[in-house]
C-alpha cells in the first residue's frame, strides 16, 4: 500500500471533521486510516469496521465495484464504433448484391471470411442494440454463404449454414432472416424433387412472413411445387398470394440484393409455373421478359441464372412446337453462363431433357443435348 508523506497529511481541522463522520457512521475510513485506527485500539480493521450486509438489489452492483450510474453506463459502452457497423452493413449488402454474378468460389471465400469477422465482434463489448445488430448482420451473411454452398453442390454444408443463419435470426428475433431460412429449406426440397416437403415448409412459414418480401418467394416456391404435382388451382392460389404480398410492400431500393423480391423476380417464378403447366405462349412471353429485364443496355447480363432458366423455358416451348433445332440452340445458351446454381440448373435442364427425349428420342440433336447435360453434371 502506498504511504502518505508528511507534506500531504490532512490538517487538524480536516482530520477532526473526518473523525466525527467516522464516529457517526456517515462514512468509513479508507484503507490508509482504518488499520491505523484499529491498531490504536489493539484490533484489526475488519473487526473494528465491519462491513454491513448489502441488500439483494445492491449485491450485484457491489460485486462489480460500480455504482448504479456507472453500471448503466457500462451497458451502453462498446468496443465497436457506429461507423464500423455502418461499414459492415455496406459490405453485407455488397456481398448479397454480388450473388447473381460473382464467381461462387470467390464469393464463398469472401463471405465466409466476413462471417468470421462479424461473429468475432460478439466476443467484445457491445451495447444491447449493437449485439442484436451484429446477430442480424451475421444472419444475412450466413444466408448468403448457405446459398453459395448449395449452388456449388455442397448440400451438407449448405444445410448446416442455413441452420446457423436460422439460429442467428431466432436469437435476434428477426422475422425476415427466419423467413429466408425457411425459404432456403423449401428451395432445397424443391430442387431435390421433394415437392410436398417444399410445400409444407413454405406453408409453415406463411403466418410470420405474409407481410414481408420473403413471403412472396415462399408463395412462389409453393406455386412451383404445386405445378409439378399437377394442381393448377393451388398454383394460381399461391401466385395470387405472392402478388398480393408484393402489392403491399415498398419497392426495394437495391434490386441486385439476392434477398430482395421485386416484380421482375416474380415474373421469373410465373415463367416456371406456366412452362410446367403447359401454358406455352404465356411461358414464352414471361421468358422473353425475364431475359429483357435481366440484361443491361450494353448487352451484358445482370442476372445470368435467371437468363439460363429463361432459355431453357424457350427450349421447352420450341420442343413442343416441334422445332428441335431452335430448342437445341436455346438449351446450349442456357449452359454457357459462367454463374450458375448447379442444383437449380440441373433440375430445369433435366425437365427439358425429358421433353426432348419424349418427342425426339432418336434424333442426334437430342443426344448432343444430353451429352452436354452429362458434361455439366460431371463438371
Amino acid at each position: 500500500m502506498r504511504s502518505k508523506s508528511s507534506h500531504n497529511l490532512p490538517t487538524d481541522s480536516t482530520l477532526l471533521r473526518n473523525w466525527r463522520r467516522w464516529e457517526s457512521g456517515e462514512s468509513r475510513p479508507d484503507d490508509f486510516y482504518a488499520p491505523i485506527i484499529a491498531a490504536a485500539f489493539d484490533t484489526v480493521a475488519a473487526a473494528f469496521f465491519p462491513k454491513s450486509r448489502p441488500n439483494r438489489d445492491d449485491e450485484m452492483l457491489s460485486a462489480t465495484g460500480m455504482d448504479t450510474l456507472e453500471f448503466i453506463g457500462r451497458l451502453r459502452m462498446s468496443d465497436v464504433s457506429a461507423s464500423t457497423l455502418d461499414a459492415i452493413h455496406i459490405t453485407a449488402d455488397r456481398l448479397c448484391s454480388e450473388y447473381p454474378c460473382a464467381d461462387p468460389h470467390e464469393l464463398h471465400t469472401e463471405g465466409t471470411a466476413w462471417l468470421r469477422r462479424i461473429t468475432s465482434l460478439l466476443d467484445g463489448r457491445l451495447t444491447l442494440a449493437q449485439h442484436r445488430e451484429v446477430l442480424v448482420l451475421a444472419g444475412w451473411v450466413a444466408l448468403l454463404v448457405g446459398c453459395v454452398d448449395y449452388d456449388l453442390g455442397w448440400r451438407t454444408a449448405a444445410e448446416a449454414t442455413r441452420r446457423a443463419a436460422l439460429s442467428l435470426g431466432r436469437e435476434a428475433e428477426h422475422a425476415e432472416i427466419i423467413g429466408w431460412g425457411a425459404e432456403m429449406a423449401a428451395w432445397f426440397a424443391l430442387t431435390q424433387a421433394n415437392y410436398k416437403g417444399a410445400i409444407e415448409t413454405a406453408e409453415a412459414a406463411h403466418a410470420t412472413t405474409a407481410r414481408l418480401g420473403v413471403g412472396v418467394q415462399l408463395a412462389a416456391q409453393r406455386a412451383k411445387a404445386w405445378a409439378r404435382l399437377g394442381n393448377r388451382r393451388e398454383v394460381e392460389k399461391a401466385l395470387a398470394q405472392g402478388r398480393s404480398i408484393l402489392d403491399t410492400i415498398d419497392h426495394p431500393s437495391n434490386l441486385d440484393n439476392h434477398f430482395v423480391v421485386d416484380p421482375q423476380k416474380f415474373d421469373f417464378y410465373a415463367m416456371d409455373c406456366c412452362r410446367v403447366a403447359g401454358d406455352d405462349r404465356l411461358a414464352e412471353d414471361y421468358a422473353r421478359q425475364v431475359i429483357l429485364t435481366s440484361t443491361r443496355p450494353d448487352g451484358s447480363i445482370r442476372k445470368p441464372m435467371r437468363v439460363s432458366e429463361a432459355h431453357l423455358t424457350l427450349a421447352v416451348v420450341a420442343i413442343r412446337d416441334r422445332n428441335l433445332e431452335l430448342a437445341l440452340d436455346e438449351g446450349m445458351r442456357a449452359f454457357t453462363g459462367k454463374r450458375r446454381s448447379l442444383p437449380s440448373l440441373m433440375w430445369i435442364a433435366g425437365e427439358t431433357a425429358r421433353e426432348m427425349i419424349e418427342r425426339f428420342p432418336g434424333d442426334p440433336r437430342t443426344r448432343t443435348y444430353l451429352d452436354q447435360l452429362r458434361a455439366l453434371a460431371a463438371g
